[in-house]
């Protein structure tokens, strides 16, 4: 029986203490005055009445009830029940009137203050409702002034008895005419509720709900607030009764009063209820997760990560929940829906909803029994909950939530109470027990769910309400609006005395009366089914069987001895232990290889089961591996070899290296498990004693069954027994069970020991401790973070001794032990005396076996070392020297899957071994393969150290001797990671001195130590060749202006600096500006402009002539883009001029020397033009469409206006003229006029009949100038406007590719001349004059997102490991590196451009610093609208053009030397390539040369093997000497040129030539460019690593290795011809011959049969495709693209794989060649194909002679050999008569004009006059020169003819 109430209160207003604003309560009285002695008086309890704070009110309010709680120090519950009213206050009346009134009429007025007071009953019992009505009934009683002593009714409440739960009920009656009914619960452990929870729901809805549930559960703060106590109350025991089974044992105060808000700010997780009167104080709180009840939201903050449940329970829960909250969602969308379902009444609801999170609970818990470890069964049970195995058998290892709530202290309450197996049951245990399966079978079939939903209801519910039919309940009440009466009197004081008299009587009443106590019944809780994985795994088995067969042979082949087959078997049988499964087996296989617990093995076996050891534990560091480390544990103390005569090296001595031996809670755990065993066994033993007799006769039968039991059903079976027992067998079971554990203990200090204690203690390993999160992952530290304090400390006391590291690891591992002792030891009750002399032996056991040790580790350092692999020399290419002799490492598998066999299968290429070469050019490694399979196979990976991006030093597992090891991980611009562990004879220094080397030769000081020029020279080269220089203008002009720039390592000179230097001169400055592109450092180019006069001078001449060859000029030549003199003598109709005024790099430093520029403008006023844009890239002509004269120009982005005045302020000092601002920008307005009318004209005059109406002026002048005022260039009259933003990839919706929409976008209104350039120049891009031209707003992407996104991609391409976490597949990743989205911009900006310029109107692009985007730009641009620029030829002459003499850093962006180490690698170069790769793969025909040329250059580009692609502009390499070739000096290394070495190989053979090539578009190319149709270019994914990348082989011309394989293939098998192709390891395309290939070797062979000379294989080729092309032309005038010609692969996609076969060792596959044994049918095959070419004289030559040709500008007249042809309408020539091979063609269709001309200087001497004549081509003018005017004028009949007959 326990009392209804402890205590009866009357708290009051203070009057006393009103001293500050805040008003307090006090008690008035307090009954019964003495505490109880069970139950001590609740203090502070005047601050919950009123949580709102003590204030006086103006008016009579209602009288209010709340229940609060209260939590003692021994965490029991005290339930206070506060009835408040209001009453006049006396004491303050009279102060509240005026002074000046005097009270004249006797009347009493009324009151005008009230004062709260509350009446408070204290209970420990949870009946809300019945203290309601007893303290209701006390304040009616006084309100109404009833005839009953409130003295009588207080005793009679505070001496009430009340039963224990059961079910019983009792009726009582305070004496005041009324009636009650208390109704016990059935159970006292399951929570009451009555309607709370379906309100919570109700007010915060599904979702919300369930995350103040996981919060609670994952131990965060929550805070509810609302405008009602009652609310904040109900709430708070609704979210704790959601928890059940789990109780809550954090704060828990439902209603928190204001004076204790601060309480919120505590550390501990709480669930707690504040008035929302306090909302704004609780908004600071940052994480507290806040519910506003009224709201109904609640508030998460960001620190919060909420961990939610586990699918499938989640949805589970929330379709459950949904469907008893909302029965009518699922039928709100049936055409007929049922009559409205009625919810469930709300008591009912409140407990369905109640059984769906109890079914949820059994099925998050199900089968935890079967995880309980016993640990003692008497005199109290100890059990120890095994969380690792419950979370691995359960597949939620993973899963932080449930990881979370195992480790709260909820679950630690939850074991304790429920893990006992005898006790009393109730509804939880049943459920977890026996429902689990039907719950699951459930799952998917609404209506079976609910019915058992509704059943659980029903138990709950009954609970609650056992005896529903009982009589009413009669309770009075006062009448209504009785508080707002005016003359109340107080209420009264009650006569203390008598209550406590009263309560005497009572009490000694109730007591006579026998107490229905009710016997708790125990019994033996049911099992349950053992634990299972939460989701159905399908398919996880994969073909484990096959695994475990062959762990199991190669156990049995190592202790049958057959080494053969071990080393056979190994390799596979380890990878197979990645599967638990294979573990499990391989612990189970050797126990059976141990007899009585001991087991010899000779070195070699020894060998094996250790690796095998290893491998199986390097991944038992996640927990649900525990199981497997420690079966392995005893079998570690099991095998030996004897190394010398009484001594012997266990096993465990080599598998310390492994993480978990550091781990306290896997020896826990193995521990508690194996004591368990041991008490079993212990009482198994002593039934079976007793039983000996009886089983003689049925020992068949019940010795199964005997042996079946558990643990826990021994342990059931002793608690029942217990208390039947005397004392003195309970004792003797209690030392029984003690001593078990600590025999066990004694077991563990010693194998701990064994484990913990190093082989070599001198080498101080314990002490690499590393941080903890490191040390998961696996370094050798077995010093957790907690104990590294101590070593340190005992490393301090103890550095007196000789030995002091010893007594290091000595210490730490005593350390370790002792904590784990102490640990279980005192959780198993295991006596102090006994822990203490474990303490003292451990120490000893220590030095003993360190002792031992010393001995073992002697003598196994005897043992002969193991054979290594030989070391195999990496071939060197020409030039090439070693710099380190190769370290001995083996080769790490890394994240690409394909070498490792991956999911293809096959042979396991890596992991290698071998060694790590450094080299001038390349680090190399080159080994074999691991593996016995694939052992015979060389593996080299290689990259030149040019291409390095990041190397790190790393820890790696030796996949082999599964031990750390030192390592390094390089990546490689080229797409390639070596990733490498260090062989133990390999030195931490050597390691360091290699490092060191390799940054050395990866930053080199300057630009001549890179391998361009380094190459085969051993001294290292000189900063700067000043003295090879002969020409003397290069070198006054640098001595004048670089002699200081050399001095500061080429950086930005100061102006002071230049001043000082040369006062005479007139410098023209620009300033540093660093604000613009902080990455790039401005380089000597910017900061000094010498004025050079315009006049060519002698000395430069050899300039002029050198500049001349430049591929700019050479192309301005082709496009027909003006002459190079200034005056203008050629001819009149050109509007624009090659201007060399910067030949000397003064008006630009970063721009080629010559450059187009509008013929109107003068020399003298670019420089002023060049101060408006970066870097003084001023815009100039690149490019002309050859039919209707558009232009397309780059620049530059333009100035601010700020920063023009910047340069005003600080060159005061120089003579600047004042109006040198304004000057400047109107030279831009004029340069811009210029260029615009040069446009117009131009187009005017070449293109106009191609053209549509195209007005030239489409805006009138009044609308300019309505537009300048607005200070805007674009308004929404501009059609074209929202280019920009569709460039920025917003909208897609209009294709671009669809060239119609352009054209009706432009007829609308085309402006001549569009400038794309960046949003931000708008405001600075203002013009005064009514131009037409537009601007195109452009967001593109900054170099900074290039570099991440580069970075990103590199990741995903060639991932150091294999991505832990599956959801992040390959194409994912690739997506996320937001490369893709890049290459479509540029793309997009280029299909734009091109077809604006096919439409008439001409561009002109600036875009940042004018050399990044806009080269990238430009030159697709160009590639796509030319066809010139995507032969061979034309790329070359586009990259040279574009990219080198318009000075894209590709020092900088690619990080070549130390001074641009910090900024990052930025792959622009890489980014176009891919874009053309992008083209090559949409209009294969179109390209002269294939993929692998792309491939070659991107790969080189990084090199530095070429001097080509070094430093940063021509101004530079002038400046260094390598930009031309000086004639004289040959003997001076100049480094090679990439053009020249790619011409050699293609003449060599086709590897650069794509037979697919067949040109026939004559518009630009439109490739799509949508995100779907861009393909992930294979240069980033394909590896060799027969051979290392192809791209440095297929240069060198070696016929060794060919030789080399041809003599091995005789002598192993000679006539096999198969051979065995492996993605990753042989070059593909290499094996693949195609068939054009296989018959050029052929024809080749052929002649040399017939001992003729070979002729090209381009003679050949031309002659095929000619022919056909004839064919074809016949047939049909114009087919598709991809079928044009007919050798042509029909299948679309092969040419994209394959479309020629590359030998990179051999010049044209003699391999193939060789061996093709041909019989007389090929011969006769290859002959008759043969002799359809036969020489010259056949071809079609309808006139023929000798003409003098004049070269290209400043070359002298040749005389050459021309022959007209009609039928392939072409005039080609040779250099003599009897010349067969081609030297060129003039395409007779381009021929506009043929007429008479006047003889230029350096004609042939002999010639007439009449005989000149010019052929004029739509590309540009031939100069000709016939024997004499009768046959010039021949000649030019003939090729009129022609044209005109075409």
């Amino acid at each position: 029986m326990a009392r209804l109430a402890d205590y009866f209160i009357v708290v009051g207003y203070d009057h006393e203490k009103t001293g500050s604003a805040e008003g307090l309560g006090k008690i008035i009285q307090r009954f019964p005055q003495k505490d109880w002695d069970d139950t001590p008086f609740p203090q502070g309890i005047e601050l919950f009445c009123q949580p709102g704070g003590w204030q006086l009110s103006r008016e009579r309010k209602q009288p209010t009830f709340f229940v609060v709680v209260l939590t003692d120090i021994d965490s029991e519950r005290h339930y206070c029940s506060c009835l408040t009213f209001y009453e006049a206050e006396i004491n303050l009346q009279g102060t509240k009137e005026t002074e000046g009134e005097e009270e004249e009429s006797g009347l009493i007025q009324p009151a005008e203050v009230f004062a709260p007071k509350s009446l408070v009953l204290v209970s420990r019992l949870d009946y809300p409702e019945i203290f309601r009505a007893c303290l209701g009934l006390i304040y009616t009683v006084h309100v109404e002034s009833l005839s009953v002593s409130l003295e009588s009714l207080i005793a009679n409440l505070c001496s009430c008895l009340v039963p224990a739960a059961g079910g019983s009920q009792k009726l009582f009656s305070l004496g005041a005419g009324d009636r009650q009914l208390i109704q016990t619960p059935l159970h006292d452990s399951l929570p009451v509720t009555s309607t709370s929870v379906a309100l919570l729901f109700q007010q915060l809805g599904i979702q919300n709900v369930l995350s103040l549930f996981c919060a609670v559960l994952t131990e965060s703060k929550v805070l509810f607030h609302s405008a009602s106590f009652q609310r904040l109350s109900d709430a708070c025991r609704a979210l704790e009764s959601l928890m059940f089974p789990l109780k809550y044992s954090y704060p828990y105060i439902p209603i928190l009063p204001a004076q204790l808000l601060e309480v919120l700010s505590s550390p501990t997780p709480f669930i707690i209820g504040v008035h929302s009167i306090f909302c704004a104080d609780i908004h600071e709180l940052l994480d507290v997760i806040i519910a506003d009840l009224d709201g109904g939201t609640i508030k998460i903050p960001e620190c919060i990560h909420l961990s939610q449940l586990p699918e499938p329970l989640l949805h589970q829960t929330q379709t459950a929940l949904s469907l008893i909250l909302h029965p009518d969602l699922e039928m709100a969308d049936y055409a007929f829906p049922p009559p409205r379902t009625a919810l469930s009444h709300s008591k009912m609801l409140d407990k369905e909803v109640r059984a769906i999170f109890l079914r949820l609970f059994a099925q998050l818990f199900q089968g935890y029994r079967s995880c309980l470890q016993l640990i003692r069964i008497h005199a109290e049970p100890v059990i120890h909950f095994h969380k690792a195995a419950f979370l691995g058998q359960r597949g939620l290892i993973e899963n932080d939530f449930l990881t979370k709530i195992l480790n709260g202290m909820a679950f630690a309450g939850f074991v304790s109470e429920r893990g006992p197996p005898y006790r009393s049951c109730d509804l939880f245990d049943e459920l977890v027990a026996f429902e689990v399966e039907r719950i699951k079978a459930e799952e998917g079939n609404p209506p079976k769910m609910m019915k058992h939903v509704r059943e659980l209801a029903e138990q709950l519910f009954k609970n609650e309400n056992p005896n529903p039919h009982m009589a009413f309940q009669k309770v009075p009440r006062p009448t209504e609006g009785s508080h707002l009466r005016v003359h109340i009197l107080p209420f009264p004081k009650i006569n203390d005395s008598r209550v406590q008299e009263l309560i005497q009587e009572g009490l000694a009443k109730n007591q006579s009366a026998p107490p229905a106590t009710r016997v708790e019944k125990k019994c033996v809780v049911p099992a349950g089914p053992p634990v299972v994985s939460i989701m159905e795994k399908a398919s996880t088995v994969f073909n484990s069987a096959q695994r475990l067969e062959v762990v199991r042979n190669c156990i049995s082949f190592i202790f049958e001895n057959k080494i053969l087959e071990t080393e056979k078997t190994l390799p596979a049988a380890l990878r197979a232990l990645k599967g638990k499964a294979a573990r499990q087996c391989l612990t189970q296989e050797l126990s059976l290889h141990v007899q009585q617990n001991r087991a010899i093995l000779d070195h070699q076996q020894f060998d094996y089961i250790v690796r095998m050891m290893n491998c199986t534990l390097q991944d038992c560091s996640n927990s649900e591996e525990y199981s497997i480390a420690a079966a392995l544990l005893p079998l570690t103390t099991a095998f030996y070899r004897k190394l010398a005569p009484g001594v012997s090296q266990f096993a465990y001595t080599c598998v310390q290296d492994h993480s978990i031996w550091a781990n306290q809670q896997f020896w826990e755990t193995t521990f508690y498990s194996d004591v368990q065993n041991q008490v079993r066994s212990l009482y198994l033993t002593a039934r079976e004693d007793n039983h000996t007799i009886r089983l003689k006769q049925k020992e068949k039968n019940s010795v199964g069954l005997e042996k079946e039991k558990t643990a826990m059903d021994l342990a059931a079976e002793q608690l029942r027994l217990w208390p039947t027992l005397n004392k003195e067998t309970q004792q003797e079971l209690i030392q029984n069970e003690e001593s078990t554990v600590f025999s066990q203990a004694i077991h563990f200090a010693n194998l701990m020991v064994y484990l913990l204690v190093p082989l070599d203690t001198s080498k101080n390993k314990l002490l690499r401790t590393s941080a903890t999160g490191d040390w998961e992952s696996g370094s050798n530290s077995i010093v957790t973070n907690s104990i590294a304090g101590s070593v340190a400390e005992s490393y301090d006391t103890e550095s007196g001794f000789e030995d002091s590291e010893n007594n290091d690891i000595a210490n730490a591992v005593v350390h370790f032990i002792t904590r784990f002792i102490d640990k279980v030891c005192t959780e198993s009750g295991v006596t102090q005396d006994h822990i203490k002399s474990l303490h003292c032996m451990i120490p000893g056991i220590v030095a003993m076996h360190i002792e031992t040790l010393e001995a073992v580790h002697r003598e196994s350092r005897r043992l002969p070392p193991i054979q290594k692999p030989k070391i195999l020399r990496p071939a060197l290419l020409p030039g090439e020297e070693f710099v380190c002799e190769g370290l001995r490492v083996l080769l790490d598998p890394d994240g690409r899957e394909e070498a490792t066999g991956g999911l293809l299968g096959g042979p396991h290429i890596l992991p290698a071994e071998g060694a790590l070469f450094l080299t001038t050019y390349r680090i190399i490694f080159k080994g074999t393969p691991h593996d016995q399979l694939a052992g015979e196979q060389t593996v080299i990976r290689s990259f030149p150290i040019a291409s390095i991006m990041k190397e790190k030093k790393i820890t790696i597992q030796n996949q082999l001797q599964q031990n750390m090891q030192e390592g390094l991980q390089i990546t490689s611009a080229s797409f390639q990671l070596i990733k490498v562990a260090f062989d133990e004879e390999v030195s931490p220094e050597v390691v360091e001195i290699f490092r060191k080397q390799l940054m050395k030769f990866r930053y080199p000081q300057s630009i001549f130590s890179t391998f361009a020029f380094a190459a085969g020279q051993t001294a290292p080269q000189i900063i700067l060749p000043k003295q090879k220089e002969k020409n003397t203008s290069f070198r006054t002009f640098s001595k004048t202006i670089v002699k200081g720039a050399k001095r500061a390592g080429k950086m930005t000179i100061g102006r002071q600096y230049l001043l000082k230097k040369k006062t005479g001169t007139i410098v023209e400055e620009r300033g540093n500006r660093p604000g613009w592109n902080e990455e790039d450092d401005i380089s000597v180019s910017d900061d000094s402009e010498l004025h050079t006069s315009g006049t060519l001078k002698a000395s430069e001449k050899s300039t002029m002539e050198q500049l001349v060859e430049r591929a700019c000029f050479r192309d301005y030549q082709r496009l027909g883009l003006g002459t190079i003199s200034s005056s203008s003598s050629r001819s009149k109709t050109e509007y624009f001029r090659i201007t060399a005024l910067n030949r000397m790099y003064s008006l630009c430093r970063s721009y080629p020397g010559l450059l187009v520029v509008p013929q109107s403008v003068q020399d003298s006023s670019l420089q002023r033009v060049a101060r408006c844009y970066r870097h003084n890239r001023l815009p100039v002509v690149c490019w002309k469409n050859s039919k209707i004269s558009t232009l397309l120009l780059r620049a530059g982005g333009f100035h601010g206006k700020g920063v023009v005045g910047l340069f005003k302020s600080q060159n005061t000092h120089t003579a600047v003229p004042p109006n040198f601002e304004s000057s400047s920008s109107i030279e831009q307005e004029k340069y811009l006029q210029a260029l615009l009318n040069a446009i117009s004209i131009h187009c005017k005059m070449n293109g106009n009949n191609t053209l549509t109406v195209r007005p030239t002026v489409a805006l009138s002048p009044g609308v300019w100038a309505s537009l300048r005022s607005s200070n805007r260039f674009i308004s929404t009259q501009a059609p074209f406007i929202d280019v920009g933003a569709r460039l920025a990839g917003k909208d897609n919706t209009a294709s671009y590719s669809n060239s119609s929409f352009l054209q009706n976008q432009l007829l609308k209104r085309q402006a001549a001349l569009y400038i794309f350039g960046e949003k931000s120049q708008l405001r600075g891009f203002k013009l005064d004059f009514a131009l037409n031209c537009e601007f195109v707003a452009v967001e593109f992407s900054d170099i900074r997102q290039v570099k991440t996104s580069f970075k990103k991609m590199m990741r995903v391409c060639v991932p150091s490991t294999i991505p832990t976490d599956s959801e992040v597949t390959f194409l994912k990743a690739l997506g996320e590196s937001e490369w893709f989205p890049q290459l479509h911009r540029i793309m997009q900006l280029g299909v734009v451009i091109s077809e604006l310029l096919e439409n008439g109107s001409s561009v002109m692009v600036c875009l940042e610093d004018g050399w990044d985007i806009t080269a990238q730009v430009v030159s697709l641009v160009q590639l796509l609208s030319d066809p010139f620029y995507r032969t061979l030829e034309g790329f070359r002459m586009l990259v040279e053009k574009e990219w080198l003499s318009f000075g894209h850093k590709f020092n900088q962006r690619s990080n070549v030397t130390l001074n641009c180490q910090g900024s990052g690698f930025a792959p622009i170069f890489l980014q176009f390539l891919d874009c053309v790769h992008q083209t090559h793969n949409q209009y294969p025909t179109e390209f002269e040369f294939n993929q692998y040329f792309l491939k070659f250059l991107a790969f080189h580009y990084v090199s530095n093997r070429f001097k080509t692609f070094l430093l940063d502009s021509d101004y530079e390499r002038l400046e260094h000497g390598t930009l031309f070739e000086d004639k004289g000096d040959r003997h001076a290394k100049k480094g090679i040129c990439i053009w020249e070495c790619i011409e050699k190989m293609h003449k060599r053979s086709p590897i650069f030539f794509n037979y697919l090539y067949a040109p026939v578009e004559t518009e630009a190319l439109k490739p799509s460019v949508n995100m779907s149709s861009l393909k992930t270019w294979d240069y980033y994914m394909e590896e060799t690593l027969a051979t290392g990348p192809s791209y440095d082989w297929t240069m060198v011309t070696a016929k060794c290795n060919t030789s080399e394989e041809a003599d091995q293939m005789d002598g192993s098998f000679p006539q096999s011809k198969r051979k065995i192709v492996w993605p990753c390891y042989d070059d593909v395309s290499k094996v693949q011959p195609d068939a054009i290939t296989s018959l050029l070797n052929e024809i080749e062979r052929l002649e040399n049969k017939l001992n003729q000379s070979p002729e090209r294989w381009q003679l050949l080729w031309e002659r095929v495709t000619t022919n056909l092309k004839d064919d074809t032309r016949q047939d049909n005038p114009r087919r598709h693209p991809s079928g044009s010609s007919g050798i042509m692969s029909t299948n679309p996609h092969s040419y994209q794989k394959r479309s020629l076969l590359h030998l990179p060792d051999s010049g044209l596959g003699e391999e193939q060649s060789a061996s093709i044994s041909p019989s007389n049918g090929v011969d006769r095959r290859a002959t008759t194909l043969y002799n359809q070419f036969t020489s010259k004289n056949d071809e079609n030559r309808s006139f023929e002679g000798t003409l003098y040709k004049r070269g290209a500008l400043l070359k002298g007249w040749k005389p050459r050999w021309f022959v007209l042809d009609v039928t392939k309408h072409q005039l080609r020539y040779y250099d003599s008569g009897e010349d067969t091979s081609c030297k060129g063609h003039i395409d007779l269709a381009e021929v506009e004009t043929v007429i008479p001309a006047s003889p230029t200087i350096g004609a042939p001497k002999h010639a007439s006059e009449k005989a000149f004549f010019d052929l004029k081509t739509s590309k540009r003018v031939y100069n000709f020169c016939a024997q004499d005017a009768q046959s010039s004028q021949q000649w030019m009949d003939r090729i009129q003819s022609c044209i005109s007959d075409a």
